[in-house]
This record gives structure tokens, C-alpha cells and sequence, in this order.
């Protein structure tokens, strides 16, 4: 939306703009004071009618206040800190708290801060560059001999390397003093989660009866169409194309849709589509929306509660392991190719894919048993016919 016009209101020196509102639902104004200090023309916004709850009252407060230099403007207040924070001595706790505090809104923070708390509490005191190869290479071996596995050793020292770079990337520490190097424990990737019929059955009894009917939907979902859980998040109800049969997985900056961030798109078969149409299409723009209507974030404990109730092994996960049974079953029907396996998983690469490689050979395998029946009969029949 290009500027608007200032429109003025009854308090001197106030005036707003409209502008669409922070999330693009509806307009709102935007408020800004116009004031000379020192005999310098100054103009600066002090706030957004919604965002920022500001009334054109409260904005000629500001104004007076930043007249009389009792307030910094945001350019003077942003100036200000950035000042401050170039010359404060930081260390790797410090610099978790402005991280925090600049990725309030992330999600995983608390997890992130248990990893801390439990396991680099030895390394808060210390600053960026005191950290060595060496403390690292401790800390890696001492979380192993804990019998701590692989991953969970790999997210905390992936924690410490992203609290080092945030400093670095944000201009609060020099890359020049950072000679740390991380060896990150090798995981094992390729495991792949399948159902026994009789497991898949079980689960399908339990969504049915479930009172989680959001996280069944999900589940299904993710089992019909082998969706990941973070698109299923982001889905909207303009990203369903049902006359062309697609769902569209938009990419963009905010990590919504796609995980690649590149727009994709997955064919809509009658299963899925029957989830789809079985859902209330409400005034959310959201298929999945989260409290008060915004994007849903987690719905885990729903889920494992589905899995519970069906009987599932405990270490199968519900959303990422129902893809592996969608992939593993295209796979194995020998009807569908690797390449189209690919695509309809939106893997970047090939050797993504591969881990389904082995059941597409055992489909063909089945396959070329065909023949060896066919000649078995064949050869049968002549025998018969010869010793008569």
C-alpha cells in the first residue's frame, strides 16, 4: 500500500496516516509528531492506532514531551542502544539475553533456555572469544559419556554456535576474535517409520472416535498426502486449489508453508480432499487456525494422545511418521516412480528419496515374479500335453 495523505487531527502538530494494519486484516492509523528543537524541523511517528494502542491524545502527550526533550524519538532511542550495545563487554550469557529479547516471539525459545540452563551453564561467564575448540571438544565428550544421544548433543552445541553468530551477524562481536571450531556428532537420518496394517487400522478407529478432532484431521492429512506438520500449520483455505485438485504450499520469508521456502504444490486426491471437506469452513483464513484465531503453533499433546489411544509404539511420531507411511506405501505399490516419489514429497534432492529406494525394488522384485509364474504355467501346460 503506497503512503497516504496526512490527514490532520484537533491536537497541534499530530497528524495520521493510514496504512494497512500490522498482520494485513483491515486498516488502521498511524500517528506521527511534528515539533522544531533547536530551531530544527522535526518530524517522527510515535505510533500505530492498534499495534500500539495510541490515540491522537496520547500522541500530542509525546509530542510535548519530546518538545521539551524529556523523550528520545525511536531514531534517537534506536541510536541510543545501538551505541550502548557496541561498547558493553558480552559474553555468551548476555548474549543469549539479547538474542531472547530480540527473538522473543521464536519458536522453541524454552526448550532453548532448558538447553542452556542444564548444559552451558559453565560457558556463561566466558566471552565469545575465550571459547576454544577444546572446551567444546569437552563439553561433546562429556555429554556422550552422560549417555546423552547424538541429537540432543548436536542441538546443544548447535545452541552455543547460534549464540556466537547471532553476536557476530548483529555487529556485537568481532568475527576476527571467534577461532572456535564445532564437530557436531554424525545422526543417523535415514530412519524410516512404518505401520503394520493392523497398527494403521488401530490408529484410523482412534481419530475417528477421538475428542481431538483438530489433530486427527492433521493426522489424516499428513497420512493421505504426506504434508509436513509446519505446512499444515500455515495452510490456508486460499492454498486449496480444488477445481485444479492441488494444494498449494506458499513459501516466504516467515517460513510459512513449504519447508524448502520455494513455492510447491501437492495433487489433492479424493482421500485428502474428503478431510478437507470435512472441515467447518469458518471466517478463519486458517484450515488449522491456533488460539484466537492466529496460526497454530503446537498441537503435540493432542496428537500423542491420538497415538496413545491406538496403541502406537511410543518413539513413532505422529505427524513426521504418518509421511513415512504415505511415502513408504507409493513406494512399495510399485506404481509410482522414484522421481514421481520426489515430487509428490517435495525433496529438494534425489538422495532424499532414497531411503524408499529398497521398497520400490522389492515392488518390482514382486513384479518380475509375475513372469516367473507365467513361465512356470507355460512350461506345466507342455509337459502335460508331451506325455500324453
Amino acid at each position: 500500500m503506497p503512503p497516504s495523505k496526512r490527514i490532520k487531527t484537533a491536537y497541534p502538530g499530530v497528524y495520521y496516516r493510514e496504512t494497512i494494519r500490522t498482520g494485513g486484516n483491515g486498516i488502521e492509523r498511524v500517528y506521527y509528531a511534528v515539533y522544531k528543537r533547536n530551531g530544527k524541523l522535526i518530524e517522527t511517528k510515535v505510533g500505530r492506532q492498534y499495534a500500539d494502542d495510541m490515540t491522537p491524545a496520547r500522541a500530542s502527550i509525546i509530542r510535548g514531551q519530546l518538545l521539551e526533550g524529556k523523550r528520545l524519538t525511536r531514531k534517537e532511542t534506536r541510536e541510543a542502544e545501538k551505541s550502548a550495545l557496541s561498547t558493553k563487554e558480552w559474553t555468551i550469557h548476555s548474549l543469549w539475553e539479547e538474542y531472547k529479547r530480540r527473538n522473543e516471539s521464536l519458536k522453541g525459545l524454552t526448550t532453548d533456555q532448558n538447553r542452556f540452563t542444564v548444559h552451558l551453564n559453565a560457558f556463561k561467564n566466558l566471552k565469545p572469544e575465550e571459547i576454544t575448540t577444546t572446551l567444546v571438544d569437552n563439553l561433546r565428550l562429556t555429554l556422550t559419556k552422560s549417555g546423552r544421544k547424538p541429537g540432543t548433543i548436536r542441538n546443544i552445541l548447535e545452541l552455543l554456535r547460534r549464540i556466537i553468530s547471532f553476536g557476530v551477524k548483529k555487529g556485537l562481536i568481532l568475527q576476527s576474535q571467534i577461532a572456535v571450531q564445532f564437530e557436531m556428532p554424525r545422526l543417523n537420518n535415514e530412519r524410516t517409520e512404518d505401520l503394520s496394517p493392523e497398527q494403521l487400522i488401530s490408529l484410523l478407529d482412534a481419530i475417528a472416535k477421538t475428542r481431538h478432532k483438530k489433530a486427527g484431521n492433521m493426522m489424516l492429512l499428513a497420512l493421505y498426502s504426506g504434508m509436513r506438520r509446519g505446512e499444515m500449520f500455515s495452510l490456508k483455505w486460499e492454498h486449496i486449489d480444488w477445481e485444479r485438485g492441488f494444494i498449494n504450499l506458499v513459501g516466504n520469508d516467515d517460513g510459512r508453508g513449504a519447508k524448502s521456502g520455494q513455492s510447491e504444490r501437492i495433487p489433492l486426491n479424493d482421500l485428502a480432499r474428503g478431510v478437507l471437506m470435512s472441515i467447518p469452513r469458518m471466517t478463519n483464513p486458517y484450515l488449522f487456525p491456533g488460539k484466537g484465531g492466529g496460526k497454530l503453533v503446537d498441537i503435540r499433546k493432542q496428537a500423542d494422545a491420538i497415538k496413545k489411544e491406538a496403541g502406537l509404539p511410543e518413539d513413532f511420531r505422529p505427524f513426521h511418521g504418518l509421511r513415512h507411511v504415505y511415502a513408504s506405501m507409493l513406494a512399495s505399490s510399485g506404481k509410482v516412480s522414484m522421481y514421481e516419489l520426489q515430487k509428490l514429497m517435495t525433496h529438494k534432492s534425489p538422495a532424499m528419496t532414497q531411503r524408499y529406494a529398497h521398497l520400490r525394488d522389492d515392488a518390482l522384485k514382486r513384479a518380475a515374479e509375475v513372469a516367473t509364474d507365467a513361465f512356470t504355467q507355460v512350461i506345466g501346460e507342455t509337459n502335460t500335453t508331451s506325455s500324453k
